[in-house]
């Protein structure tokens, strides 16, 4: 099978100026942002941003902040999904200044940590971070000599306006300012400073240049196409690299809408209103609204008409190419918007069950895999060539490595050639390594986390995985969270938390090693579950009874497992598990909880 990653022609760009450059002057008219003002109030109303106005308001505030002597200075940037943190982003890095996007749900104590081990000259917040700078600039232990307020209309006790920076800008080049436009942009240096959520240890700053992430940005623009038709609906956080990469600068470079969430709760409301065409999202997300999806077909007595509908209408599309699915599930995608097309995803894989299932409704998926230290993408399906399971194969301008627990090549793949095995165990499971224009510079001021990962430009993602007949790449989980058992098997954890998460009143779940009374090492199963489906499931229960009932379900599970994966051990709770910005699971901050509580 012959895989082309390089679909589309492509528009290249090695900096963000060339971007916002060609942006604003190919789309000048077209939307770019589209969010409320005044939510929830009396008076609310949905704002429009044009590319052309966006472009101004970039210039005018980059102009302001050059005037105040910030060129070349770190600037911090926290907030919620908003317009105002975009441009934000687009006028510190074109203004040859760094950005350093921080969490927005970050605890008060991390901020400041993060603030201080970043050394910024300079931060930019929305109101709901107040107290935080406040303190912050009265221990004056900070380096922070410049507070911007997204919020405030006019300069007020020293925190400056960001609306009467954009204005002071734009008002200095009238009056002949070209300071802007007399910035010249090394596309090799750090431009960003971005600090891991980490699931495991503590968070790490990546330092990513601008030619980083343009790479990434004209390597998904190759194998996935956006248009000036299509609308996002921005709700992952936007300092995390994936919704940044993905959603607003590979949407601004497509000139697409980005229309701004008004809160996880209303994505569903949101979907409708702003006729959405287009979901990045991590599985979690996605699989949440497919079982509402699911649920309600229930409800309304449908399933099996649906399955057979299903079969039909796919039996058409894959055989005779004739694609009449959207019509067929008319009312269904009605429920998402009515104009919902792909879904992209990443940050953890997605049931199988339920691509098939937006892919029955005529909504495309497509797959994504890569790090904050990869800018993300390393790998991904494209819009052509799919592969559910797998999280696709690389793109043009990236190498990926498999190597064994000494270091010995398992398979590569580059560029557009076929992936090359050194083996001919099938299958075989290895470290990944990535090489390419998109691999950061390194860790922020530790050279030796850096020397770690990186080696002759190979980065080493901690992740495993194997490569199909065909090189696709499948992810089996992260190195240290491999179970090792005492027999020497391994146990992926993602393989059993898969299956357990396909019962329909199953939220979320974790597997965990725990030592028994043999001092062997037993698997068990921590499971979130839903409090309204598992009493539609088996009607209204105790606590103790719905733990027996489950152990029933698990029990069948077990037995398409082999006997050391079997699961020995369950939890249940609806307590959602502890996770990072991004959902993705704290699986050692869990396995503590877990080992804290008596068997």
């Amino acid at each position: 099978m012959k895989f082309n990653n390089k679909l589309y022609e492509t528009h290249e760009i090695n900096n963000f100026r060339e971007l916002i450059s060609y942006s604003c002057e190919h789309y000048a008219d077209n939307i770019a942002y589209k969010f409320k003002k005044n939510l929830g109030k009396s008076n609310e109303e949905v704002i429009s941003k044009t590319y052309s106005e966006i472009g101004k308001e970039i210039e005018g505030f980059s102009t302001a902040l050059l005037d105040m002597g910030l060129e070349s200075k770190k600037i911090a940037v926290i907030a919620n999904n908003r317009y105002e943190w975009c441009v934000s982003y687009f006028a510190v890095t074109t203004g040859n200044m760094i950005i350093v996007p921080l969490d927005k749900a970050l605890p008060e104590g991390e901020i400041e940590n993060l603030i201080k081990i970043s050394e910024v000259d300079a931060v930019i917040y929305e109101n709901k971070y107040n107290k935080v700078f406040e303190k912050i600039r009265n221990s004056g232990n900070s380096t922070i000599k410049t507070y911007i307020n997204m919020d405030l209309q006019k300069e007020e006790n020293d925190v400056l306006s960001f609306h009467e920076l954009v204005k002071k800008g734009q008002d200095l080049i009238k009056q002949g300012n070209d300071s802007y436009k007399k910035i010249k942009i090394d596309n090799d240096k750090m431009g960003i400073l971005l600090f891991t959520s980490g699931t495991t240890s503590q968070p790490k700053g990546v330092m990513l240049s601008q030619k980083n992430i343009c790479a990434n940005v004209v390597a998904t623009a190759k194998m996935a196409k956006m248009t000036t038709d299509d609308v996002l609906l921005s709700f992952l956080p936007l300092h995390h690299t994936f919704e940044c990469t993905i959603t607003f600068l590979f949407g601004f470079y497509s000139g697409v809408t980005v229309a701004f969430c008004d809160g996880l709760k209303y994505i569903s409301k949101n979907l409708v209103e702003y006729k959405v065409s287009v979901i990045v999202a991590v599985p979690l997300v996605l699989e949440t609204m497919y079982k509402k999806i699911e649920n309600g077909i229930e409800k309304q007595g449908k399933t099996k008409l649906v399955k057979t509908i299903g079969k039909i209408s796919n039996f058409l599309y894959k055989f005779l190419h004739i694609d009449i699915r959207r019509k067929l599930f008319k009312s269904v995608l009605e429920q998402l918007g009515g104009r919902v097309r792909v879904l992209y995803f990443g940050a953890a894989a997605m049931d199988k069950r339920v691509i098939d299932g937006y892919n029955t409704f005529g909504i495309a998926t497509v797959q994504g895999y890569g790090l904050t230290e990869t800018s993300p993408l390393i790998a991904a399906e494209t819009d052509k060539q799919k592969r559910p399971g797998s999280v696709g194969r690389n793109p043009y301008n990236v190498e990926l490595k498999l190597v064994d627990e000494n270091g010995d090549e398992i398979g590569i793949a580059k560029g557009t050639e076929p992936v090359e095995m050194k083996t001919d165990e099938e299958n075989k499971i290895g470290e990944i390594l990535a090489k390419g224009p998109n691999i950061m510079l390194g860790y922020y001021g530790n050279e030796e986390a850096t020397k770690e990962v990186l080696n002759d430009g190979w980065f080493a993602t901690g992740d495993l995985g194997y490569f199909d007949k065909d090189g696709f790449l499948y992810i089996t989980g992260r190195k240290k969270e491999v179970i090792v058992l005492k027999n020497g098997e391994n146990v992926y954890p993602a393989d059993i938390e898969f299956l357990v998460n396909r019962l329909s009143y199953v939220q979320e779940s974790i597997l965990f090693p725990r030592k028994n009374a043999k001092n062997e090492i037993a698997l068990g199963i921590k499971l979130v579950y839903d409090e309204e489906q598992i009493k539609e499931k088996f009607g209204e229960k105790s606590v103790k009874e719905y733990e027996k009932l489950i152990w029933e379900d698990i029990k069948e599970i077990n037995q398409t497992l082999p006997v050391f994966k079997r699961i020995k051990e369950l939890i249940i709770t609806t307590e959602p598990l502890e996770k990072t910005t991004t959902q993705k699971i704290k699986r050692f901050k869990e396995f503590e909880k877990i080992l804290k509580k008596k068997k």
